[in-house]
């Protein structure tokens, strides 16, 4: 299977991650500006995400000198530890359902960085409980600032004019407890792969990353069939209006699911030389990018009033300097 083994290396594959991570949730927005409810999106969106699992599993999953391929792996895999990421899997669905239910009521200036900023700080912090590596000085006060640029955009959105059919307030609430689930999955991921895959043999009956990322993902397939299910009949969305979709908005959906999850695959890649706490916190720099993306491609602060904008500022810039210390802990 492909490793890396350089920090360099290590950290550009963090930064795709952030991209990716900060960037699928436009695919939402173009399949809501098409009156696609995000229920229907959803879907197509999981059939991304284990698509691509499979597709990165027998690529670069099977191929290289280093560790167990991915089909061997797999045989030999002690259920024990599959558990685990079939189960990271469903905890990261539902969190990710009530964050494009924040991201549909709030939009994306809002919800990622209330939502994503949560899930950074609980999942850095249980990460580097379970495996301590990078500068605890400098990791920390990067998760501050993070903390300090949440709180800059809860400010700004209470600014803003409250009128008309989305609901900020929800939006910010369902952003929330997104935030505090989605802060557990990326631990539980990690106890199903052997340590030190990158330069130690793959430990008896536990994964590689490559099938943990299957397993990972026939977890967000399989729990759709319940977590949609319950937000299909809360808003009045039946299966059948699923097949009525063309087929532009289902290969929206999908390359939504393909964008998150190959970010979450180059993240887990990198952390045997970052660090799972470190990798994590500086792949949720996507809560930057996404900000970015709401604040000046869709405008959604355009309506906000004057003095906004040192909010907005203040949260963009306590985000960098975040993201910057969290990058300097990995030295």
């Amino acid at each position: 299977m492909f490793v890396v083994n350089s920090l360099p290396i290590a950290i550009v594959f963090c930064v795709m991650t952030m991209l990716g991570w900060g960037s699928w949730a436009n695919t939402q927005k173009l399949a809501g500006k098409e009156k696609w409810p995000f229920e229907l999106f959803y879907w197509d969106y999981a059939i991304g995400v284990f698509l691509f699992s499979l597709v990165f599993a027998h690529t670069l999953g099977s191929f290289g000198s280093a560790g167990t391929g991915a089909r061997e792996n797999l045989h030999s895999a002690d259920f024990a530890f599959v558990l685990p990421a079939l189960v990271s899997g469903a905890i990261f669905n539902l969190a990710n359902i009530l964050l494009v239910v924040g991201i549909d009521a709030a939009g994306m200036s809002v919800a990622f960085p209330v939502g994503v900023g949560l899930a950074l700080v609980i999942g850095t912090v249980e990460s580097y409980i379970e495996t301590p590596k990078g500068n605890p000085l400098l990791l920390f006060l990067g998760v501050a600032l993070i903390v300090f640029a949440m709180i800059m955009s809860a400010m700004a959105h209470a600014r803003l004019p409250h009128g008309g059919a989305k609901s900020p307030l929800r939006g910010l609430i369902f952003s929330a407890v997104a935030g505090c689930i989605m802060g557990l999955f990326y631990p539980q991921l990690m106890r199903s792969i052997s340590p030190h895959f990158n330069s130690a043999p793959i430990v008896p009956g536990m994964l590689t990353p490559y099938v943990a990322l299957v397993a990972f993902g026939a977890g967000v397939l399989a729990s759709n069939v319940l977590w949609n299910t319950i937000f299909m009949r809360a808003g009045h969305v039946t299966y059948a209006s699923y097949f009525r979709g063309s087929a532009k908005l289902h290969a929206i959906g999908i390359l939504g699911g393909i964008i998150w999850m190959a970010a979450l695959s180059f993240n887990v890649i990198a952390s045997s030389v970052a660090g799972p706490a470190v990798s994590y916190a500086l792949g949720q720099g996507a809560t930057l990018v996404a900000a970015i993306w709401g604040l000046l491609i869709w405008r959604e602060f355009r309506s906000a009033p004057a003095g906004t904008t040192k909010y907005l500022a203040l949260m963009l810039a306590g985000y960098t300097g975040g993201l910057v210390l969290i990058g300097a802990a990995t030295q």
